[in-house]
């Protein structure tokens, strides 16, 4: 299994974008502990490069700085054709699915507000997108993410059957 190559973040323009803010109250003895849990998806466009993380905190903006720095150590790099996706997949986690569909110049991204975040912040601009299964953010954004990890080039397709691009 090759070793995934660790992405600089300090060297990408990233743009941040909060999916969710979940307020989370812990009842103690004393009464109640309020704190915020808040999901984090950041990217930059014009390299393909897409990252979730999730911060909690006591106070919302330091959950969100939690959560970018937490997203910054996730980054991962996203197999792109000119503005689009490849091919079709079908990405899984836990009771989440989320399709991924190519889409033809001028379609837009069709996404739910999770998918949208993810597929934005990696620089897709035209693709068709369902989320089957569950709508919890943090299941569709791990979803999303297994699907655009399956995403395989015309290279990489061609070096794994161990033939020229040219005879694809």
């Amino acid at each position: 299994m090759a070793m995934k190559k660790k992405i600089d973040a300090n060297r990408l323009n990233l743009k941040d974008e909060v999916v969710s803010i979940n307020r989370v109250t812990k009842v103690v003895k004393g009464g109640k502990n309020m704190s915020f849990a808040a999901l984090v998806v950041i990217g930059d466009p014009a390299e393909g490069v897409v990252g979730y993380g999730s911060g909690k905190a006591k106070e919302v903006p330091q959950a969100i700085r939690k959560g970018i720095e937490s997203a910054k150590k996730n980054l991962h790099k996203v197999n792109l054709t000119e503005s689009t996706i490849p091919h079709q997949v079908l990405g899984h986690f836990g009771a989440g699915q989320v399709m991924l569909k190519p889409a033809p110049e001028g379609t837009g991204v069709i996404a739910g507000k999770t998918v949208r975040a993810v597929m934005t912040a990696a620089g897709v601009q035209n693709v068709l997108t369902k989320s089957l299964g569950s709508a919890n953010p943090h299941n569709v954004i791990k979803a999303t993410f297994d699907a655009l990890i399956q995403l395989r080039n015309k290279a990489e397709v061609a070096a794994l059957r161990g033939k020229a691009v040219e005879e694809l």
